[in-house]
């Protein structure tokens, strides 16, 4: 099937209806009482445990690398070097829409000759535990003769320093997206603003970190890694063509994983390092990440800055939006790091109609980590360049920024709604089904936005008062296919096989339910396994939001062909035309009285495996309004309530969607206060553990709120459903800026970076009242 034929089945939502009910998660069964199956749970026998040394300078080349006293520590069994892999070192690749011209630019999975960051791969140590792994890296000598850092995106153009001589300069690419011709629109229009904004480098940071178990069958010559997450299938055909085994002898099983939130899953050096030890020493080996490991390699998101125009009329309605994105990449281009550079520029109009668009986004190499994507890649980012801008456009206009957004939002008769195209990689988008308009009235409505207007500005009890609204867009349900498949046991159950993955997001809950509908089964008949790559013969994960539609239109088709395969083996047994085969509750029957148990055709009914097909994206939308309050004599901020309202076209489970809309909203608000990952001017990093790196904690935002919506389905799945696990994220720097800078208009304070610190926050207050 293809989801842009908008086809449908026999029965996108069975008499069972459990599509739509607050089912209980099934998973929390397990999870909780503390049976899980996580990848440092696991134990094999003759088992060595990897612990990587990494680079303790972020530019520099390698002299010499000397392991001779570590190896001959009690413990160590083996140290692996660059050395070790040959004059060829793999490149880690680019998932998600490669470009060969790039391919220069990937880092290899371990340093050969020079290093471009703090942390980045030189030796890993294999030995009988981490401890004496530990020890074992103070004994490796390392020489590295520094080369000038380039520790952001300005040093990357000012500074003579390269990261990749053969290229030449530390731009990678230029994205560019752009929709109609600009021509003399900014020349002509009545109004026009030029700012710069900036969002600061923090990342995903999932409770669990990364983990890895490799196994090398010599005789079979299979490999079998453990720990897999988010996208087992693409990386399996990385890793099968870096070690140049056969996709077939690779199998990669998925574990419990503690959160993913984007950058967990994705493949990065140690997923080829890992299982290449195994093979090199004929043992299992295991490697589990610890908190620093992490802050230093696991991939960082978010830091740009950008200059951007806007033009209107004098009543306020957008002409045009034009201007520069400057991305710090980090020292590589990896793994998914190309999504961010392109969201950012692709989205920065938003769901508003923005007749011309010309907006550039520059990839800079810098001496830090590589970035990957992060919840919401581009799009946290340009959501607050965009509605910070707006906020202060309805200003110099004199219109009220919710008027302000009312008149250019995306109305519902212009849907399919085409936004702007970004190059060089050709990718159009456009909005699939929607009421904006809608949705900004229901939470202005929840949040009592007309009762607490009065309060902007205002000081009370020491603390000013401060409101603010923002809309968003959030796109989901990644192609280009996803496979399920079905086998009929003979207990009656149905086993259920997914390519979607579980990354803490309910996958199991909601795809059974799916599965039970489609069915017409008791959902305690149906056993959903998911992730793993010996269960459907391919599959692509679970990421952009994609699972609920892509797996659960995958499960929807196996479900009919085994629907049908069902009813053709009931008939040949009672003797009838297959037309006349009920299958209710377990039971299949006929209108002659005849009858059996499902589990009694599981001999006769072949499994089935089916393959959803879909290269249009879902676009679920939303509103949300916070009220703050500022403490102007300390700068700290107060969540007083924030309100986010989403209509994602159709709720699978109530339950698990809330959780996911209010922990995204959190993750949000800990990237517009908190998170800042900082690098000195030499590359080294400042907040390498979570003493320094803060994270939102319970007791920091417990005022918020999400209502969700199934106003709009998505003509381009079969459940009409859409990408909902994203959304929350995306307006929170925004929404959070703007509110400060209406709790404190009567100083003309304007925060146009983040995060938004009490000390910053604070500074501004104290430069506008040396203004006055």
């Amino acid at each position: 099937m293809d989801g842009n034929n908008n086809a449908t089945t026999r029965n996108n939502v069975g008499r069972n209806a459990y599509v739509g009910s607050p089912i209980k998660r099934l998973e929390d069964l397990r999870l909780l009482p503390g049976r899980g199956r996580f990848v440092d749970d696991i134990r094999r026998d003759n088992l060595l445990h990897a612990v990587i040394l990494r680079s303790p300078i972020g530019h520099g080349l390698i002299k010499s690398i000397d392991t001779s006293q570590a190896e001959n520590l009690p413990g160590v069994h083996t140290i692996i070097t660059a050395a070790d892999m040959g004059a060829e070192i793999p490149l880690v690749p680019l998932r998600l829409m490669p470009m060969e011209e790039l391919e220069p630019l990937g880092q290899p999975v371990i340093a050969q000759e020079k290093v471009r960051y703090v942390g980045e791969a030189l030796a890993v140590v294999l030995a009988n535990n981490p401890a004496i792994g530990e020890d074992a890296l103070s004994q490796i000598f390392v020489e590295i003769d520094p080369i000038e850092a380039v520790a952001n995106r300005h040093d990357a153009v000012a500074k003579n320093s390269l990261l990749f001589d053969d290229w030449g300069s530390n731009k990678a690419i230029t994205y560019r997206a752009s929709k109609g011709e600009v021509g003399n629109v900014f020349e002509e229009a009545d109004f026009v603003r030029r700012e710069r904004f900036a969002t600061q480098r923090h990342l995903a940071l999932p409770m669990e970190p990364r983990g890895i178990l490799a196994e090398w069958d010599a005789k079979e010559e299979r490999m079998i890694v453990e720990g897999a997450a988010k996208v087992p299938f693409p990386n399996r055909k990385i890793l099968a063509a870096m070690m140049d085994i056969p996709i077939e002898s690779i199998d990669l099983i998925e574990s419990d994983v503690g959160g993913g939130f984007g950058a967990r899953g994705e493949f990065f050096a140690e997923d080829f390092l890992i299982p290449f030890a195994a093979r090199f020493v004929g043992r299992p080996v295991k490697w589990i990440e610890d908190r620093r490991d992490h802050l230093l390699t696991t991939g960082h998101a978010r830091e740009m800055d950008c200059e951007i125009e806007i033009a209107c009329n004098n009543d306020g309605t957008i002409l045009g939006l034009r201007g520069e994105v400057w991305v710090d990449a980090g020292a590589y281009y990896r793994t998914n790091g190309t999504i961010s550079p392109r969201n950012v520029a692709q989205f920065m109009s938003g769901p508003y109609r923005v007749p011309t668009v010309d907006i550039q986004s520059h990839v800079m190499l810098t001496n830090k980590a590589p970035i990957g994507t992060y919840r919401g890649p581009g799009r946290f980012e340009t959501d607050f360049f965009r509605e910070r801008f707006f906020d202060l456009v309805a200003g110099e206009l004199g219109i009220d920024p919710v008027e302000f957004r009312r008149r250019n939002l995306v109305a519902e008769q212009d849907m399919p709604y085409a936004i702007a195209t970004i190059q060089p990689v050709e990718r159009k988008e456009q909005f699939d089904s929607g009421d904006y308009h809608m949705v900004l009235d229901r939470c202005l409505g929840a949040f009592g936005w007309a009762e607490k207007e009065k309060l902007r500005g205002q000081m009370i009890d020491g603390v000013y008062h401060g409101l603010a609204v923002g809309c968003f867009i959030e796109g989901g349900a990644a192609g280009p296919s996803e496979n399920a498949k079905m086998v009929l046991q003979h207990d009656g159950s149905v086993n259920v096989y997914v390519g979607s993955t579980a990354v803490g997001q309910g996958v199991l809950t909601v795809l059974t339910q799916i599965a039970a509908d489609a069915l017409e089964l008791p959902i305690d008949q149906i056993n959903l396994l998911h992730g793993s790559t010996p269960f459907v013969s391919d599959g692509f994960g679970s990421y952009h939001s994609r699972s609920t539609v892509m797996g659960g239109s995958a499960i929807l088709l196996a479900a009919e062909k085994l629907h049908t395969h069902i009813c053709e083996a009931a008939a040949d047994r009672f003797g009838c035309a297959v037309a006349g085969i009920n299958l209710v509750d377990g039971e299949v029957s006929n209108s002659d009285g005849n009858s059996c148990g499902l589990g009694e055709l599981a001999g006769l009914v072949p499994e089935v495996e089916e393959t959803f097909h879909n290269h249009t994206h879902t676009y679920a939308y939303g509103t949300a309004a916070a009220h703050v309050t500022v403490d102007p004599s300390t700068g700290e901020v107060a969540l007083i309530d924030l309100l986010m309202v989403e209509d994602v076209g159709k709720i699978v489970n109530p339950l698990t969607l809330q959780g996911q809309a209010i922990g995204a909203m959190v993750q949000g608000l800990g990237g517009a206060f908190l998170e800042h990952m900082i690098y000195d001017e030499q590359a080294q990093v400042v907040t390498g553990t979570l003493a320094d790196y803060l994270a939102p904690q319970s007791m920091n935002f417990p005022n918020i709120r999400a209502i969700m919506l199934e106003e709009k389905p998505s003509p381009v799945s079969p459940l009409g459903t859409k990408g909902g696990g994203e959304g929350g994220i995306l307006p929170m720097g925004g929404l959070m800026a703007n509110a400060i800078a209406s709790a404190l208009s009567s100083f003309g304070v304007q925060p146009n970076q983040l995060p938004l610190s009490p000390g910053y926050v604070w500074d501004l207050i104290a430069a506008a009242r040396s203004r006055q």
